[in-house]
């Protein structure tokens, strides 16, 4: 399939602030049609959107308010009525608070799934559609345990499970839709700012936990996401940890 991002409409959810707009970013240096930011944040929004075309051309990036666990269907017909053809999803949205799990579930794992599979059936090129690429934004905790972070965890095995179940190649060679898993190590963003672990008795040894810990950029993880982009094959997850090379697992 092609591999390239020149004149592709690219959807990102979470695609305000942190990873989300980094990958715009790095992905608008490719030159796709436009990038449309989804994010719940109404201020930083319409700001990040206004900041990448000053940067990258008029119309270039366009935000849409979205919470991505009520929004599906509204959101997703207005994006295919206006722009007729999703060529990527990146499904960036996401939490970190163990002290809520319902919520983490409900984003992490139930709003990706479900944006998943719909933009899946929109894609599909045995249903006449024109094939595409979704990528979900997993973790390093998406195969790699410690004791600290158990809801978030389990979310990120559902994701890297579910990517690797829907882009069997069985499904993408019927579908022609490739689905992708990024698994950032600990990057410097608000997702971090004060995470909380699930019992606050571990919390002074969580966080003498982090200091040990490989930390990069976002710039790291939107230089990852292009080359991933670039020469993944689907259902493959794909770690950027330190800012070092990435690697398969």
């Amino acid at each position: 399939m092609e591999r390239n991002l020149k004149n592709k409409v690219v959807v990102i959810t979470g695609g305000a602030t942190g990873i989300g707009y980094e990958i715009a970013d790095q992905y608008l240096q490719k030159n796709p049609k436009v990038t449309i930011l989804l994010d719940i944040d109404e201020k930083q929004g319409p700001e990040a959107a206004k900041t990448l075309c000053t940067k990258y051309g008029t119309n270039k990036a366009v935000f849409m308010k979205c919470d991505v666990t009520k929004d599906l269907e509204t959101v997703s017909s207005k994006i295919i009525d206006t722009y007729k053809t999703v060529d990527v999803l990146i499904n960036n949205a996401g939490v970190l608070d163990e002290k809520f799990v319902k919520k983490t579930i409900d984003i992490n794992v139930m709003a990706l799934i479900e944006w998943s599979l719909k933009f899946w059936e929109h894609m599909r090129i045995d249903k006449n559609g024109k094939g595409g690429t979704i990528v979900n934004i997993a973790s390093i905790y998406g195969y790699r345990i410690d004791q600290y972070l158990p809801v978030y965890q389990a979310s990120k095995f559902a994701v890297t499970g579910f990517t690797k179940s829907l882009g069997h190649a069985y499904n993408f060679n019927r579908s022609g839709v490739r689905i992708i898993a990024i698994c950032p190590g600990y990057t410097e963003t608000k997702l971090v700012d004060a995470p909380k672990t699930w019992d606050e008795a571990c919390l002074a040894d969580y966080h003498a936990f982090l200091k040990k810990q490989l930390w990069q950029k976002v710039e790291s993880v939107g230089k990852a996401a292009v080359e991933v982009y670039e020469k993944a094959s689907s259902g493959t997850a794909w770690v950027i940890e330190g800012a070092k090379p990435t690697f398969e697992v």
